[in-house]
């Protein structure tokens, strides 16, 4: 099943562990310690857009992604209750292009580990990279193959997988053990990767 169809089925069971239904608190403490001056914000995978809102709500002119039309759905209700000014548009990171690049800042919680192949991985980092403008900023959140959990979770990535993926396109400012933002007793581990992107010529858009 492509990851269109089964995202699509899984928001619309409502089997949805990784929706909080609150801003991550990975990314908060980022933005506002580091701390990351309000820019233009990708937000990669964006689900029913936690995260893109609480952005929206720090001045940053927000657009969220996403490919599943019931999360993004659910997205533009939350947005409109608050009033937060968020775009939030239908797309593949790794086949559409991203309309409003660059950006200043992108974000994903969960979207790059989901892939498992190594050049899927590389793909979606030079993706990133070439919708940043210069020295712009990527921060992920990915499940943390330390981790031997029971059971379903998030995918799972070593450290070495993280960095072999990014680094050539990518200064990785902080690399931090953490665990997801979650309702969970127990959450999952994550690994907090913030990075600053390299000047590298040829990237594809």
């Amino acid at each position: 099943m492509k990851n269109e169809a089964r995202f699509r089925e899984r928001y619309k069971s409502g089997d949805t562990p990784w929706d909080a239904g609150q801003p991550d608190f990975n990314l908060i403490e980022v933005v506002t310690q580091r701390p990351v001056s309000a820019c233009k914000a990708l937000d990669v995978g964006c689900g029913t857009g936690d995260n893109s809102i609480w952005l929206a709500r720090k001045s940053f002119q927000v657009t969220g992604t996403d490919i599943s039309d019931i999360a993004l759905e659910k997205a533009k209700a939350k947005a409109f209750r608050v009033k937060a000014a968020c775009d939030f548009v239908l797309a593949d990171f790794l086949k559409d292009k991203m309309e409003g690049a660059p950006f200043g800042f992108v974000f994903d919680r969960g979207c790059f580990h989901s892939f498992s192949s190594k050049n899927d991985r590389k793909r979606f980092a030079q993706n990133v990279a070439a919708n940043l403008e210069e020295a712009g900023l990527w921060l992920t959140l990915a499940g943390n193959a330390d981790e031997h959990r029971q059971g379903l979770g998030p995918p799972r990535l070593t450290a070495g997988d993280l960095i072999r993926a990014v680094e050539p396109c990518f200064e990785v400012l902080s690399l931090t053990a953490s665990h997801f933002g979650s309702d969970q007793t127990n959450p999952p581990r994550a690994w907090r990767c913030l990075m600053r992107k390299r000047f590298v010529t040829g990237l594809p858009v």
